[in-house]
């Protein structure tokens, strides 16, 4: 009985692990769609993709593409329809939480498909930058 109950502790605590760490037992497989952002800040491979708050998906790659810009790999719920018209964001989770990739969905009645891009993006806030702009005073309407 000790023996089974060990077993069972350290199938449990190894459940724990994966659910806390990201991980997963599925295999990444659904629907792939791109994401290019100017600044991505602290976004890392594994971070949730979300629309309305609910988890639809994953961060699987993120590198640098042609242009210098952070091109994004998301893999999405293949039972969801993500409008073509849609935008993503860089969101952080609480003030100094991690961050995710949040899908606001447009009302264009054509789909995304696998292997297409998100259109609309918004980067990610730096709060360095933002710091620097309240104490120099700069304004982006300035152009400076």
């Amino acid at each position: 009985m000790v023996g089974l109950f060990v077993i069972v502790g350290l199938a449990a605590l190894g459940y724990l692990s994966l659910q806390v760490g990201g991980l997963s037992w599925n295999a990444p497989g659904g629907l792939v769609i791109y994401a290019r952002f100017d600044e991505i800040g602290g976004l890392k491979v594994r971070a949730p993709v979300v629309i309305a708050g609910v988890k639809v998906g994953q961060v699987t790659d993120v590198r640098l593409d042609d242009t210098l810009r952070a091109r994004v790999t998301l893999d999405v719920d293949p039972t969801v329809e993500i409008p073509a018209d849609s935008s993503a964001a860089i969101r952080t989770s609480g003030v100094l939480g991690d961050q995710f990739v949040a899908i606001e969905p447009g009302a264009d009645t054509r789909r995304l498909g696998a292997g297409e891009e998100l259109m609309y993006t918004q980067s990610a806030l730096s709060l360095e930058r933002v710091i620097g702009r309240f104490v120099t005073g700069e304004n982006e309407e300035d152009g400076q």
